[in-house]
């Protein structure tokens, strides 16, 4: 056996009616002699010394797992138990199908060293489609929108169109004063709109009518009421500073 090299290389297999030379012979555990590829388990050599320890277990065709074979009991009584018990046809989908990079045209397979998953999409993908560039990454997804930051935003803009429509009041008022000034130095009443030729008419026809009758020339302005703490503010701008500042952000009672 062997060569003048390696005197010791290579067995014959101890079945009787086999005897072939394998140079890489395997040596049973438990009456330790050595076989061939073919007749290396304990069932194909006839061991008399395995007992229990031979495992022989077939893939199923319907759910790919493994159905272990007891030993001393009919093949058949163990695979119709599996069937019955717990064979999943759903289930060999997920063992045989691979996945693959889902870049169109790619038919790259996803392994444990070639799958990178994107950052902003969380979806695998193939090293060579691993930037967002190469497979049209849509993005992260946006926040969705809180109910308090969605208050605050719509205060702002209240307090925004307030602050442009006065501007435009004072405006309007200047050009209206410059207007009726060059028409003759014309004053005009803010409460009855009544014009006067003379300032000093003016103020005589305010005393008279507007003062008497309790009916003085003020500002009317809007008054917005915190909804938490029930505090007034004539400017929104202030009302959404105190309620962040004070309140947190939030206006719920």
């Amino acid at each position: 056996m062997g060569t003048p090299e390696f005197p010791d290389l290579g067995r014959h297999c101890s079945v009787q009616h086999c005897k072939q030379i394998d140079f890489l012979p395997f040596t049973c555990d438990r009456c330790d002699l050595s076989y061939c590829l073919e007749h290396r388990s304990y069932i194909k050599h006839q061991c008399s010394k395995a007992g229990n320890n031979d495992v022989t277990v077939v893939i199923c065709p319907l759910c790919a797992k493994g159905v272990r074979l007891i030993p001393n009991e009919d093949p058949n009584i163990s695979w119709e138990t599996h069937v019955n018990t717990e064979c999943d046809p759903s289930n060999y989908d997920k063992v045989i199908k691979k996945m693959k990079c889902p870049v169109r045209r790619c038919k790259e397979v996803l392994t444990f060293s070639n799958t990178i998953k994107c950052k902003d999409c969380s979806v695998d993908h193939c090293l060579k489609h691993r930037f967002g560039l190469d497979h049209d990454c849509p993005g992260p997804k946006k926040p969705a929108t809180t109910s308090s930051s969605f208050w605050a935003t719509s205060l702002l803009n209240v307090a925004s169109s307030f602050r442009e429509n006065r501007q435009v009041a004072r405006d309007g008022a200047g050009l209206r004063r410059s207007s009726s000034g060059s028409a003759g130095q014309m004053e005009e009443c803010p409460q009855c709109r009544v014009k006067f030729s003379s300032v000093t008419a003016l103020v005589e026809h305010v005393k008279k009518v507007h003062e008497r009758n309790n009916q003085s020339r003020v500002l009317k302005m809007s008054i917005d009421v915190c909804p938490k703490c029930g505090r007034g503010f004539r400017d929104p701008v202030s009302l959404v500073e105190h309620v962040e500042k004070d309140h947190g952000g939030t206006s719920k009672a």
